[in-house]
């Protein structure tokens, strides 16, 4: 049996745990925090993630899980709604997505999923690997050490396995010229099934607030303009002060949102970025979701390439008997257009909340609704007929 280990364990881990161990590997999950991170940001599926999110049977339960938002409105600074969109808008792949969900939510129930057939190992990290023809020498920060057929990063924007195998992380983060914040705040604002979205076109500046499963709290969320970004991503009380120095006097219910910003319990603050590499994988090592491709938040796609990624890597690596050049070549070839589009998006949204010196150019509907399609359509999901299924 194939020994696969995956470091990390927020989505596309154990997503990525599922699919391995269905397709008859012994999978190992390794996690630096000492448990799953609750809450988080919501977190959207749409068009071919719904797809991945059916086969691997859990469609029921995310759907129980969902945050429940109506819609959004945009709103000016006196509150007056400006603009409405809804869940159901475009069969419930548009601007706010039919199956929402917080992160941390999902990561539980990809976790309660996957527990009884995975190891999971929390509080521990890779500290050093070494590989050759055959396999994967893993020491971990613990002191053991341990062999695999396969090691798979989907620790996230910031890999640290990502770092060690390719090189540093200037040389593939893309930072976007934004920063976004989101964390908890008591529901004392009325927000009641309805996503509110205030943007100050002429500071580039956005804060809004989300509802939650749990009525008596709403999500907070910010963003604002940074052409560099150099705080460390672990100082949550320097990234509180630049938070407050950045949205002071912007007007709307900003205040009383940044009022509870010492209370909240799960605050999250980082650089909007994308990672672009010429390569995902590089011998008998791979990178997964946000480590190998990550969209950005603004993506609103970056749930789905987990998801869609996971399915497909672990069916190429089977479809190719283990072979780790044959099986990440074929996971990347499928990834990579539908990679592309997600960032081009990202990108997009990120450019139209920034101030602009200039009018922007007309649209060229036609070619950016494809785009749109690429984006939430552009992966195929092979039946994979013929190989182990643990579940069949």
């Amino acid at each position: 049996m194939n020994k696969v280990l995956v470091a990390g364990a927020s989505i596309a881990g154990p997503a990525l745990a599922h699919w391995l161990h269905r397709r008859g590997a012994e999978v190992t999950v390794v996690e630096r925090a000492p448990g799953l991170r609750p809450g988080g940001q919501a977190v959207d599926a749409r068009g071919v993630a719904k797809d991945a999110i059916r086969l691997m049977g859990l469609e029921k339960q995310v759907r129980a899980a969902r945050t429940e938002t109506a819609g959004a409105h945009t709103v000016d600074a006196d509150g007056t709604v400006l603009e409405t969109y809804r869940a159901e808008d475009d069969g419930g792949d548009g601007y706010i997505a039919d199956i929402e969900i917080l992160r941390g939510d999902l990561s539980q129930l990809l976790y309660d999923d996957t527990r009884d057939g995975v190891e999971y190992v929390f509080d521990d990290r890779i500290s050093e690997l070494t590989q050759d023809a055959d396999g994967v020498d893993v020491t971990f920060a613990s002191g053991a050490r341990r062999r695999f057929d396969l090691v798979i990063g989907a620790d996230g924007l910031h890999s640290s396995l990502r770092a060690m195998v390719f090189g540093p992380r200037e040389n593939y983060v893309r930072h976007l010229g934004l920063v976004l914040a989101f964390y908890s705040v008591p529901n004392e604002f009325g927000i009641d099934g309805w996503m509110i979205d205030y943007q100050d076109r002429d500071s580039g500046r956005t804060a809004g607030l989300r509802p939650l499963k749990d009525k008596g709290q709403a999500m907070a969320m910010m963003s604002f303009p940074a052409a560099d970004f150099d705080v460390d991503f672990r100082d949550v009380e320097a990234q509180k002060r630049l938070l407050r120095e950045q949205m002071a006097g912007m007007g709307w219910e900003t205040e009383r949102i940044l009022a509870h910003l010492d209370a909240s319990p799960d605050f999250y603050l980082d650089q909007v970025a994308q990672v672009i590499m010429p390569s995902w994988s590089a011998g008998r090592v791979a990178l997964i979701g946000d480590a190998a491709s990550s969209s950005s938040p603004m993506s609103g796609g970056g749930t789905g390439l987990a998801l869609v990624g996971a399915y497909l890597l672990a069916g190429e690596l089977a479809a190719a008997n283990w072979n780790p050049e044959a099986g990440f070549a074929g996971y990347e070839t499928r990834m990579r257009s539908f990679v592309e589009a997600n960032q081009e998006i990202g990108r997009m949204h990120v450019h139209s909340l920034l101030p602009q010196t200039e009018p922007a150019p007309e649209p060229d509907m036609e070619a950016f609704t494809a785009l749109i399609d690429r984006a939430i359509n552009g992966a195929e999901l092979p039946a994979y007929e013929g190989l182990p299924d643990a579940r069949a």
